[in-house]
This record gives structure tokens, sequence and C-alpha cells, in this order.
């Protein structure tokens, strides 16, 4: 059994929307509502748990019961940062689930393909991750903005969402490593000493975070079709 996690419990300041962003449209639809459908009608996945914050709950719980998805399992609350609310989010994990998918809901435009290949992926190594090449040239510096050095980008990847673990492997994680900051899921299962797979994504995997983003975002919407 795989359950998966949407984290859509972050306050998205940096867009300065007047509306919470899960609720901000990309097009005609929510950009929660991209990746709901997706995983909602994947095969693989078997219940979605929604983690929420106090401010968007009522709404976008609301919005979801309009809409007729059909795995998920419950609504929760988020915490402080992102790895408290995940972490609420694999406490809402059916006991006889065997592994977890996490997904930002601010990366609306998953798509099926991608999410059963890093699902098979896990399953070689106990947990796979999406990403993607870095485009631009990458420096790396330390004080006052001077570059140290000129990173391969033949050796980089910009990670991304979704990320799939072993159930008892991510909850060990967490439970040991949580406490301290974190950007993603994998970053703790690395911590462990545990192999983390890679699996090539995709470019139109965006993160909504800017207003630049969502230009971007509804061009990407044109070319998807989602039936809902």
């Amino acid at each position: 059994m795989l359950s998966a996690i949407i984290v859509a419990a972050g306050q998205g300041r940096r867009l300065k929307a007047a509306l919470p962003k899960p609720l901000v449209k990309i097009g005609k639809l929510p950009i929660i509502i991209y990746s709901l459908n997706t995983l909602d009608k994947h095969p693989d996945i078997d219940e979605i748990i929604v983690v929420l914050n106090a401010k968007n709950q009522r709404a976008i719980t609301r919005l979801i019961r309009n809409y007729s998805f059909k795995k998920i399992k419950s609504f929760v609350l988020g915490g402080r940062r992102r790895q408290d609310s995940v972490y609420n989010g694999l406490k809402m994990v059916s006991g006889n689930s065997d592994w977890v998918l996490i997904h930002d809901s601010a990366r609306p435009f998953i798509d099926k393909g991608t999410i059963a290949k890093v699902i098979l992926a896990a399953k070689k190594t106990g947990s796979a991750i999406v990403a993607v090449k870095p485009k631009a040239t990458i420096k790396f510096s330390q004080k006052n903005n001077i570059v140290k050095e000129t990173l391969d980008r033949d050796n980089l990847w910009e990670v991304q969402t979704p990320q799939v673990f072993k159930k008892g492997l991510i909850l060990q994680a967490y439970k040991k490593y949580a406490a301290g900051k974190v950007t993603d899921d994998a970053s703790l299962v690395e911590k462990l000493g545990a192999d983390v797979l890679i699996v090539q994504g995709s470019y139109q995997n965006i993160k909504i975070t800017t207003c630049e983003d969502l230009l971007f975002a509804g061009l990407i919407a044109k070319r998807c079709i989602h039936a809902i």
C-alpha cells in the first residue's frame, strides 16, 4: 500500500497573493487541484493525506469537497516548518501502508509517468527523488559573495517533488533528525546513511513561489490536459 502526502501548509508570502497559495488559480483551476487530480487518479496511490494550515484549512477543504476525489483519507494541520508539516502528515498514514510519497502542492504539473518512475525507483533502494539538471552555471561562494568555485553541472541536480520512501525509513529519519534544518525530506534519509536514487524529472514540474512563476505556469497549463 502506498500513501501520498500533499503539503499545502505554507504561507506563500513571496507570492504576495490575496488568497492562500493553494487556492490561487492557474487558468481555471486552483493550484492544489492540479496535483490532487493527478495523484487521485494514479493507480499506484491508495490514499492521500492533505496537510493544511489553520488559515487556509476551511477554504481548501471546502474547495476540495467540490471535486470527486476518491482517495483523500484525511486533512491534517501542519506545523511551523515544512518538515513539521510533513511529520504531522506521516502520523496520519495508514498502519498497513508500506510506502510514502511526499509532494508539494506548489508543484501543480507533476505527471503520471514521473510518479510511476519515482515509485519504481524507490522500490529498488528504499527511497527515490525527482530532480532535473540545472541549466545555468552554478558558482559557490562563502564570505562577501566572492566566488570560491564554479561547480560542475554534470554532478548537480535541482531537486523536486514527489519523493518516495519506504515508510519505516522515512519515519526513522524524521524521528531522529527532524529537529534540524532541512529543505527536503530526502536530506533526512541521507543523514541515516541510506541511498537515495535520483529519477530524471521534468522542467515543467515548476514550483510556484513568485508572481513570475504564475506567468510561466499559465503557459504550461494551456498545454496540459486535466480532465476533472
